[in-house]
């Protein structure tokens, strides 16, 4: 029987504007989670992701958030950011240049930049996976949207817990086998298993308490650690 891993695909550092994960905490506390591959997901950059790729790269995978014109695109695997602003199927061509796993992220939260029906079925044929499961969508029923709709078409699915601070990290992962590339993943997607939680009212209170005494810290990127050559 094939041995299964824990992955936490969407997570943030202090590298978005909006998160208060210092990546050094980051990296100890998915360990300590059972959380055997993280891709870090920073908006519109992959600064964190590269410093915390030094730091262990067997765990990290380096990846991005990014906003295009019709919604938000996940991409793993990434050697080179894609900036925002761009239509969605551009976004796109720049990825599968690098050789990139495309997703797409809390399908149907409008409250976060999810997509119209008629703009996702228009790229659904150039993307890897839909992530079905989001920890910090507000309504199970937006994710039984998208499982809904994934398991429809028979698409691959992923979760992740969108961890914008260190409490919601690994409530949304999934179990698959072990992979090091974006061909491994496409693999290991055909037998995964999804597991999540909603984030609780309480864990909500204290995520947004650690991400806004975050922003009121001017030098919270500075405090990262060298990275190693």
């Amino acid at each position: 029987m094939t041995e299964l891993i824990r992955a936490e695909f969407h997570c943030h550092t202090v590298y978005s504007h909006d998160s208060s994960n210092r990546i050094q905490q980051l990296i100890a506390a998915a360990r300590e989670r059972g959380i055997a591959r993280l891709a870090i997901t920073d908006h519109n950059t992959i600064s964190g992701a590269l410093a915390a790729k030094e730091l262990d790269p067997s765990l990290v995978i380096v990846g991005e958030e990014i906003l295009t014109l019709s919604g938000e695109l996940l991409a793993y695997y990434v050697s080179k950011v894609v900036p925002k602003g761009l239509s969605a199927n551009e976004a796109i061509a720049r990825l599968k240049e690098q050789g990139a796993f495309i997703a797409i992220p809390h399908v149907f939260d409008r409250r976060r930049h999810g997509w119209r029906v008629e703009d996702l079925l228009q790229i659904l044929p150039f993307v890897d996976a839909l992530e079905v499961f989001n920890a910090r969508c507000l309504a199970g029923s937006i994710n039984r949207r998208a499982r809904e709709f994934a398991q429809e078409r028979g698409l691959p699915m992923i979760a992740g817990s969108d961890a914008h601070s260190l409490v919601e990290l690994g409530l949304g992962s999934v179990l698959l086998p072990e992979f090091d590339s974006p061909d491994e993943l496409r693999a290991a997607l055909k037998t995964a298993v999804i597991e999540g939680r909603l984030v609780s009212p309480l864990e909500h209170l204290k995520a947004s308490a650690l991400i806004g005494l975050g922003r009121l810290n001017p030098w919270k990127k500075s405090d990262q650690s060298t990275v190693r050559s």
